[in-house]
């Protein structure tokens, strides 16, 4: 997938903004396309709006550039964006979290319920938690209420 990086490379020089290169690797399923730069504030932005921003832009370039084939509706590219790590950080944090309270819920054998996330975020917890023992994964409520539930499950 080298076009996602000649994108990114073309958006970043566009923007004018210095970086040393772009990193490919995989987390949770993912392919992740860091970038290294000494300016990472500019870059990720508060609460990491640029960088989300950043990710939203390369994601529509890609699917003009490259449209779906056989015309059943628009597939998300599935690559992340990322600025020295720091989303990176961020799902390994998800993940660490998604683990520890798959095994609350199965030494205590309750449901928990965790705090409203984004559908990326949820994702992150689904997956993670999808081959454990025990521990099934739904997401309940609507909207910006919609958060993960990890359920015990004694046949699981």
């Amino acid at each position: 997938m080298a076009a996602v990086e000649t994108i990114l490379t073309e958006l970043l020089d566009a923007l004018g903004v210095s970086y040393s290169g772009i990193e490919k690797s995989e987390i949770a399923g993912q392919e992740i396309y860091a970038i290294r730069t000494d300016d990472a504030r500019t870059l990720i932005g508060a609460h990491g709006d640029t960088v989300h921003a950043l990710d939203m832009l390369a994601k529509k370039i890609y699917e003009k550039r490259n449209p779906a084939e056989g015309g059943e509706g628009e597939r998300t590219p599935m690559f992340l964006v990322d600025v020295n790590d720091y989303r990176s950080k961020q799902i390994k944090d998800l993940q660490t979290k998604a683990l520890m309270m798959a095994e609350r819920s199965r030494s205590f054998q309750y449901d928990v319920e965790l705090s409203p996330m984004s559908s990326y975020e949820r994702l992150i917890i689904h997956t993670t938690l999808q081959g454990a023992p025990h521990i099934k994964t739904e997401s309940q409520g609507e909207g910006r209420n919609r958060r993960v539930v990890i359920k015990y499950s004694a046949d699981a």
